[in-house]
């Protein structure tokens, strides 16, 4: 299981596309928690990113839903974290 952290764009990014999709509040959460237990999950289509996003990940939490995401060493705890980057339709992220 990793650690996961939210960046303050993710939460600011979250909170504006939960306003405007209400209904997928609760499919989002369920792939964060997933996220954390198994960020290989085939549920979440986990793929690295290319071009100005490379070296950053993103997985899936609907059909236009998309979370951006990087995997690091947090050095403090000795564990890999995930840092949850961005949020929102595959145009808005991309």
């Amino acid at each position: 299981m990793m650690l996961l952290k939210s960046s303050l764009q993710f939460e600011k990014a979250y909170r504006k596309f939960i306003h405007r999709y209400p209904h997928l509040q609760r499919k989002i959460d369920e792939i964060i928690v997933r996220m954390e237990s198994d960020i290989n999950s085939p549920l979440l289509h986990t793929h690295k990113l290319s071009g100005k996003l490379r070296g950053l990940s993103a997985c899936s939490c609907g059909y236009d839903c998309r979370i951006i995401f990087s995997i690091g060493q947090d050095k403090e705890i000795g564990k890999e974290v995930i840092l949850l980057i961005d949020i929102g339709t595959h145009d808005e992220v991309y």
